[in-house]
């Protein structure tokens, strides 16, 4: 599927394949949250947490390596859920968002075609998952700072950046435009609207939530119209 895509993805559309990729998904993403939770040095991240809530200066060192072991659990539990629950609803989020973006088209297609096309789009996001949890297993220890580039897939691994075009291009990664040709070819199948369209139609949607996500919402709670002052902006991540 992900060699032959242009061949592979009318046959699997067809066939209403989305089971075989959620599945594989939910593996490689659950993977993915586990390996971190097992490299995460967790200690930091709770101190500087204990330090800006008061907590750190009447906290024990046994209450402080208490918090620093509950946040690893936490995380453990966190990155299978996003696994198990989170990435399939979001698939389903996605094939809701087709069918909405087919009948504005007025382009008639199966529910099951698109959970097909959008569960197929996401197999080269489980490759990522897959990649980074070999990375993370690798490493005696990571940061949450080093988490972001473990896996230099986009254009914020240049050198040079500020922040905030580094934040921006981390929307041109490779695995997500992969992830947006494969979605395009599976609605191009799945609606009968040619492939070229349909690609570029997923891009323009792309860009569009790239706009929103990664420089709209982080600028408003950064501070900028409308947004209040002060909050640091989301995270990346698939």
């Amino acid at each position: 599927m992900l060699l032959d895509p242009l061949d592979a993805t009318g046959a699997a559309i067809e066939a209403r394949r989305w089971v075989w990729p959620l599945l594989i998904l939910a593996v490689c993403v659950s993977a993915s949250g586990t390996a971190f939770s097992l490299r995460w040095d967790a200690g930091p991240a709770v101190v500087q947490q204990m330090q800006m809530s008061g907590q750190l200066g009447r906290a024990t060192e046994t209450e402080i390596s208490e918090e620093i072991q509950t946040a690893s659990r936490k995380a453990l539990v966190a990155g299978i859920a996003k696994g198990v629950f989170v990435m399939p609803l979001l698939t389903l989020v996605l094939a809701a968002a087709l069918w909405v973006v087919a009948w504005l088209l007025d382009k008639s297609a199966p529910f099951g075609q698109l959970m097909s096309a959008a569960a197929l789009a996401m197999l080269p996001i489980a490759l990522y998952h897959l990649i980074f949890a070999l990375c993370a297993l690798a490493q005696h220890s990571l940061s949450e700072a080093r988490v972001m580039d473990l896996v230099p897939s986009s254009l914020a691994a240049l050198d040079g950046l500020s922040p905030k075009v580094a934040k921006v291009l981390r929307g041109v990664d490779f695995f997500n435009l992969w992830s947006v040709a494969l979605l395009g070819l599976g609605f191009s199948s799945a609606t009968g609207m040619s492939k070229g369209r349909a690609v570029v139609l997923c891009v323009v949607l792309y860009i569009l939530f790239v706009g929103v996500f990664f420089i709209g919402v982080p600028a408003m709670m950064a501070g900028g119209p409308g947004g209040p002052r002060g909050a640091g902006g989301p995270g990346g991540g698939r």
